[in-house]
């Protein structure tokens, strides 16, 4: 074999990365010219130096840090995710960017490169460890314009201020006020924000007639803010006795933990919606309506794999569910009909055990219903209020929640 046949770890590298934004690119994301060159140019394994080239250019989360439970806490997120938010911020040439959650110094790397030489990237974490590692990282790249600082990424960075946009790549329930207040006239504010229950989205705000509103919003969620004003605690229920299955319960949900451990192991009451999906087709829009219009939100539900291979729960490849005092309704589907043009459709139910599990899952079947019929093919529009603003008229389709910091609108219109 000739020494021209064999790859150098930087020419192996550089063939990996470009095969990740190829596949990217293809997913939809990194559609904007310049986070598209970003990707191509910044070294994602000298941000993740622990983990093989493999797993450096794999579209996948790389973890970097845990909690004294072994739940992840900091990491390199999915580069399909990362792109997404890049997407939406439409950084520019010269711009001052604040980032809420430094994490690996990765995606302020490509902002760093983004935004050029003009321009400057500051990104905050509350994690000594992370802040060294980010600004190590950030240093054997070669970027030279993104300042690593430690502290509370709610409060944001008064002395860097105004920005033309901010991102935060942790999640947040509440809009911390200094996000908001520290942007220019006409910026740019990203958040994966958990809307209500665990439906999450990323959403790209701007000020819009003296309104903070939705740009653009897009199916997404990101580990929460810690140690700070804006903290979003939440807790994993188990129902089962060896904590094989979980239900997410978070800060303004109600749960009756005792009821409902072994609630998988009384009768099953299911109903069908009638309502249906193609194959591939994201079912986010009903899962935000059901946060919406169910009285305890929506919650993720966490089955491993031995607890579905028993029967203990039905197969899904995600799960969701409504939890009512001790009972529980996941949603589940089922092969359809093929619709006129020969794609397969899938049918959506729930299936619920527990106390008032039936009534709990034929109202959750009806509110389905209700989406299908009257609100699917409209676009949702999203805005944030100051606690205490006058209460809007009511109307179909038209939602507001009050969370520590804020009121969030949620409207389909």
């Amino acid at each position: 074999m000739s020494t021209d046949m064999i790859a150098t770890p930087d020419a192996a590298a550089e063939r990996l990365r470009h095969a990740l934004v190829d596949s990217v690119r293809k997913s939809g994301y990194a559609c904007t010219p310049s986070v598209e060159t970003a990707m191509r140019a910044v070294a994602r394994h000298l941000f993740v130096p622990e983990a093989s080239l493999e797993d450096a250019y794999a579209n996948a989360t790389v973890h970097i840090k845990y909690d004294g439970d072994g739940a992840s806490i900091s990491c390199a997120s999915q580069p399909d995710i990362v792109a997404l938010m890049l997407d939406q911020l439409q950084a520019q040439p010269g711009h001052t960017v604040l980032e809420l959650g430094a994490g690996t110094g990765y995606n302020a790397g490509l902002l760093g490169h983004i935004v050029g030489e003009t321009g400057h990237v500051t990104t905050i974490d509350v994690d000594q460890d992370l802040v060294d590692g980010a600004r190590a990282h950030l240093s054997a790249a070669g970027i030279e314009n993104v300042d690593v600082l430690l502290g509370d990424g709610a409060l944001g960075h008064s002395q860097g201020a105004p920005y033309d946009r901010i991102i935060a790549t942790v999640g947040a329930h509440g809009i911390p006020h200094a996000w908001m207040d520290q942007l220019t006239p006409g910026g740019r504010l990203v958040v994966a924000q958990r809307l209500r229950g665990s439906v999450c989205r990323s959403i790209a705000y701007e000020r819009q007639e003296g309104a903070w509103r939705s740009v653009s919003s897009q199916l997404n969620t990101f580990v929460p803010l810690r140690q700070g004003i804006a903290d979003d605690p939440r807790r994993m229920v188990p129902l089962t006795a060896d904590g094989s299955v979980r239900v997410q319960i978070n800060e303004e949900q109600a749960a009756h933990s005792e009821a409902l451990l072994g609630v998988l192991d009384q009768p099953a009451h299911e109903a069908w919606s009638g309502v249906t999906f193609r194959g591939r087709e994201s079912w986010e829009w009903m899962w935000l309506w059901l946060a919406c219009t169910m009285d305890n939100a929506l919650s993720r539900f966490e089955p491993d794999a031995p607890a579905v291979e028993r029967g203990l729960v039905r197969p899904r490849f995600q799960y969701m569910a409504v939890v009512d005092r001790g009972a529980i309704g996941y949603l589940v589907n089922r092969q359809a009909e093929k619709d006129q043009d020969g794609r397969q459709l899938y049918e959506i139910g729930v299936v619920g055990h527990g106390p008032g599990a039936d009534e709990l899952v034929q109202r959750a079947v009806a509110e389905m219903r209700t989406w299908d019929s009257g609100y699917r093919d409209r676009e949702v529009q999203f805005e944030i209020q100051p606690l205490g603003s006058e209460p809007l008229d009511p109307r179909p389709g038209r939602f507001a929640f009050d969370n520590a910091l804020n009121r969030v609108l949620i409207e389909w219109q």
